[in-house]
């Protein structure tokens, strides 16, 4: 793996793509300094369906609103790649695989821990090998084991505050050049295609989160309390249905704001029609 523009382990560096987009990493360096943010208020009014129906056949481990938008999130970085890109060291690289992060509660406590749950997906996933995979991960986490990036970071808290700061440097270097050791960032959340976190099982809104200059990840997605809210027809009449708000913050030097508008689209077709995330993941919708 080359230091200056090559491919690295978890990205393929990309050589012909537009001069704008070539450009921008070199004025623009830091992820944080190039967030774009969109806000999304979603009527659940088929997602709802869905689930009732699919509990009705699976009563032991009832599939939920973030599995769905877990599978939903994977699909439409499958089938719009760029969506699947990441910016480090001033150049662009495509991500080796589609993955989606997020922090589990392990008890519902001001003194409860977390832990990082990292999925990787794979072409032939659909709703319910990832319905599957969020249970295992989720049972691992609530567990009394750690997740390696814990275990790892505990190892590092012991070291002495001097020579923190060394490890630190070194850290964001290792960073910057793709070498950063496997088992530090086997659960890092800043590492995967997509973090998510469910803000609605703890009663808050959906909002703006911000992304980081550390790690890879290009796109963070917010989910809301789920709840029952005003939407207009076409004749502007008032009907109480079932909706989420989402907030999704992305690196807007990865593609431009039409992209990201056919995305925002593909995610509400998904949503409308969730049977769609029964097919999978790399197979085309029509939108």
């Amino acid at each position: 793996m080359s230091l200056f523009n090559g491919n690295r382990r978890d990205g393929i560096y990309l050589k012909d793509i537009d001069s704008m987009h070539t450009i921008m990493p070199l004025m623009y360096p830091n992820r944080c300094d190039n967030e774009a943010f969109i806000s999304e208020h979603i009527d659940l009014t088929a997602v709802s369906a869905y689930l009732e129906k699919k509990n009705a056949e699976n009563p032991e481990y009832h599939y939920n609103l973030f599995q769905v938008m877990v599978t939903a999130i994977l699909k439409i970085l499958t089938l719009r790649p760029k969506m699947n890109r990441f910016i480090a060291n001033q150049s662009i690289y495509q991500r080796k695989e589609v993955s989606a992060a997020f922090t589990v509660k392990k008890i519902f406590a001001d003194e409860g821990g977390e832990a990082l749950s990292f999925i990787h997906a794979k072409d032939s996933d659909n709703i319910n090998t990832i319905h599957d995979e969020i249970f295992r991960q989720v049972s691992l986490c609530r567990s009394e084991k750690k997740d390696p990036s814990t275990a790892a970071m505990d190892i590092i808290q012991k070291i002495p505050r001097v020579i923190l700061k060394l490890v630190g440097a070194i850290a964001r270097w290792l960073d910057r050049h793709g070498r950063m050791p496997k088992d530090v960032i086997a659960t890092d959340p800043y590492y995967a295609s997509a973090v998510l976190t469910n803000l609605g099982s703890i009663q808050l809104h959906s909002g703006y989160h911000h992304l980081t200059n550390w790690g890879t990840c290009s796109v963070f997605v917010v989910i809301g309390e789920r709840k029952k809210r005003p939407f207009y027809d076409e004749e502007g009449h008032i009907e109480m249905r079932d909706s989420v708000d989402l907030g999704l913050t992305i690196d807007e030097r990865i593609a431009d704001g039409y992209y990201y508008s056919k995305t925002v689209r593909l995610l509400r077709k998904l949503l409308e029609n969730p049977e769609l995330l029964e097919r999978p993941l790399n197979e085309n919708v029509d939108y």
